[in-house]
C-alpha cells in the first residue's frame, strides 16, 4: 500500500486533497478555529471521508490540517495534535471503509477527544463540555462528508477516481 502512495497519481490526489483541506479550513475561520469558545465546525473534516474512496487521502488530510494549523490562534498544541488528531481520523476512516457508520465515527471520537483536551487546556474550558461541543461540530461536518460521499457512489465516480482513468 504504501509504495503505491508514491506515484505521481498518488502524490497529486494527496496534494488536491491536503489544497482543499487547507482552503476550506482558512475560508471559514471562525468555525475552523472555535473563535475560543469550544464550539468548532471545520467543513473540511468533511473530506475525512474521501479516505473510504483512496488512501492517497490519508496524507493529504494530514498535510492539509497541518497547513491550516500553522494559522490557528491555538499554536503548537493545535499544529502538534490537532494534525495528529486528523491523522487517526483519517487512518481509522480508511480502516474502517467497509463500514461507513464506524469509519465516520473515527473522526468524531478522535477530535472530540483530542482537539476537546486542546482547547479545553488552551482556553480554560471544562473538558467534557469541550469534548461534546467539538464532538457535535465534527460529526455535522463528517455527516456533510458521508452525504458527499454517497452521492460521489450514486455517480459511479467513485470506480472512476479508483480506476484512476483521465476522462470521463
Amino acid at each position: 500500500m504504501f509504495r503505491k502512495l508514491f506515484t505521481t497519481r498518488s502524490l497529486c490526489i494527496s496534494a488536491m486533497v491536503a489544497a482543499l483541506y487547507a482552503v476550506i479550513t482558512l475560508a471559514t475561520p471562525v468555525l475552523s478555529y472555535g473563535a475560543g469558545s469550544g464550539w468548532e465546525c471545520r467543513l473540511s473534516e468533511a473530506l475525512t471521508m474521501l479516505a473510504v474512496l483512496f488512501p492517497e487521502a490519508v496524507p493529504g488530510l494530514t498535510v492539509g490540517c497541518l497547513v491550516s494549523n500553522l494559522l490557528s490562534p491555538v499554536g503548537p498544541l493545535d499544529i502538534i495534535f490537532g494534525t495528529l488528531a486528523t491523522l487517526i481520523a483519517a487512518l481509522g476512516t480508511w480502516h474502517f471503509r467497509s463500514h461507513l457508520w464506524l469509519a465516520a465515527l473515527c473522526p468524531v471520537l478522535s477530535n472530540a477527544v483530542i482537539v476537546g483536551l486542546i482547547l479545553s487546556v488552551s482556553y480554560g474550558l471544562p473538558l467534557f463540555f469541550t469534548m461534546l461541543q467539538v464532538g457535535v461540530g465534527e460529526a455535522a461536518a463528517v455527516l456533510v462528508g458521508c452525504l458527499l460521499l454517497t452521492a460521489v457512489r450514486k455517480a459511479g465516480l467513485d470506480s472512476l477516481i479508483q480506476s484512476g482513468k483521465t476522462s470521463v
